[in-house]
């Protein structure tokens, strides 16, 4: 027995050794690609570090700089306007193609692969596109609107409208959340349905007490993956509109963008960064300490 019980171990040890073996590219790709860079930014965060000149440590005055910047805040309250407003109106959108596309029907395949195909066509491909139908005079959407008489606004060259055009196209590719929203969907048991159906519960009752308590682990899933995405909007303001009209859509990453790579202040960058990170930590924090209280994962009751 004490034989076999040693043999037993050493296979063990063997297999421990074997995984650590295999995993090792990926942990050292983690360990100098994303907590190397991770921890050099937090040492440049204290510093005056811009590419040219001698660094000089000045410990936490990058941080007193921000707090002070006009920037910063009208880049802050920009990403949370659309925040606030993109992440209802994606869930909304993604939630509601899912469920015209829950039919079985032989032609069912060619429409999920028709609305999913926005999701993987290159932002960069995209936003040249929008800015084609969102042109003001000529644009495709201002032009549909004058063939019922509506005078359509300046869109991305409004500093009113420029935010909830950011918000417009970025519904357009909701594919990937409505393909999970889809998958949610298969996986409630038909029999609830059903039985619901017998009591003389109508469709809209099913909804609200079948579906969207069955969904809200795939609700709250992706709500924090479009919250942070969200939050790190930049691509679309940095093809469309360089940040304007008058800072109109000057992101918070953005503006470190430009901190970084414009103006090269590589530690106050930085500052912003870790900043960025804190907060954007702490919000996904605080929807996982409220997720209790309606993200149901069995029928009846939450975890």
């Amino acid at each position: 027995m004490a034989a076999t019980e040693h043999t037993r171990r050493q296979f063990n040890r063997r297999e421990v050794i074997a995984g650590l073996l295999f995993a090792l590219p990926a942990i050292l790709g983690i360990l100098i690609f994303q907590l190397g860079p991770l921890v050099v930014s937090l040492g440049l965060s204290l510093t005056d570090y811009d590419i040219l000149t001698k660094t000089n440590i000045v410990w936490f005055q990058n941080y007193k700089r921000l707090a002070q910047d006009p920037l910063v805040l009208k880049s802050a309250v920009n990403t949370l306007y659309v925040t606030a407003l993109g992440v209802p109106l994606q869930l909304l959108t993604a939630l509601s193609l899912a469920l015209l596309l829950n039919a079985e029907t032989k032609a069912m395949a060619f429409f999920r692969t028709l609305y999913y195909l926005p999701a993987i066509t290159p932002t960069v491909a995209a936003a040249i596109l929008w800015r084609w139908i969102l042109q003001s005079q000529w644009g495709l959407l201002n032009s549909a609107l004058g063939l019922v008489g509506i005078q359509g606004p300046l869109w991305l060259g409004s500093e009113v409208w420029s935010k909830p055009s950011i918000v417009l196209m970025s519904l357009w590719g909701q594919g990937g959340s409505m393909l999970i929203f889809l998958a949610g969907l298969k996986g409630i048991p038909r029999q609830l349905y059903e039985a619901a159906e017998i009591d003389g519960a109508s469709r809209w009752y099913r909804f609200i007490r079948i579906t969207l308590p069955m969904l809200s682990p795939t609700i709250f899933f992706l709500m924090v993956l479009s919250i942070i995405g969200n939050l790190k909007v930049f691509t679309e303001a940095y093809v469309l509109t360089q940040g304007g009209p008058l800072n109109s859509t000057l992101f918070y990453v953005y503006n470190l963008f430009n901190n970084a790579f414009v103006y090269f202040r590589m530690g106050y960058a930085s500052a912003l960064a870790w900043v960025f990170f804190i907060l954007v930590l702490i919000l996904t924090l605080a929807q996982f300490r409220l997720a209790d209280r309606w993200v149901y994962y069995e029928v009846g009751g939450a975890e």
